[in-house]
């Protein structure tokens, strides 16, 4: 089933803030907990992870109200992300389809700004990210079921 969540990036902060998030909405982080830069399989042409950002929060999930999920990662600077305010959110649309995942991306970066352009992703997803053309982060990731 197709859902939308909301997707937070911070500095290096991630697991503290979602700790946080957890004492107020409770439950339990899904998707299989916490995820670490660490378990990144090795990507062709990509400079080897540094000592440092092993240990961060590449992904985690944790349901709040009505079946609305909080995602969130650090934003390591060696990777080129720089968090401010504006660029720390995004909306994450799950469909169920990859051709509805064609559609929405297609339609939401007309004008705007791709930042990564769909594509298979190591964890099993077809994954893209852009800005539209009024400045909203979009991420559209399609796991087959």
């Amino acid at each position: 089933m197709a859902r939308t969540s909301t997707y937070l990036n911070f500095p290096h902060t991630t697991e503290e803030a979602f700790n946080f998030y957890k004492s107020i909405f409770g439950g339990e982080f899904t998707g299989g907990g916490i995820a670490r830069f660490k378990d990144i399989p090795p990507q062709k042409g990509a400079p080897p992870l540094g000592e440092a950002d092993k240990n961060l929060v590449m992904h985690i999930e944790l349901p709040i109200l009505g079946g609305h999920v909080l995602m969130g990662t650090d934003a390591p600077e060696s990777m080129g992300f720089t968090v401010n305010a504006g660029n720390n959110v995004h909306i994450c649309l799950e469909p169920d389809s990859r051709d509805e995942a064609d559609r929405l991306f297609k339609k939401l970066s007309a004008g705007g700004k791709v930042s990564m352009p769909l594509q298979d992703m190591f964890w099993g997803s077809y994954y893209g990210s852009c800005t539209d053309k009024h400045g909203i982060q979009w991420m559209v990731n399609f796991t087959k079921k």
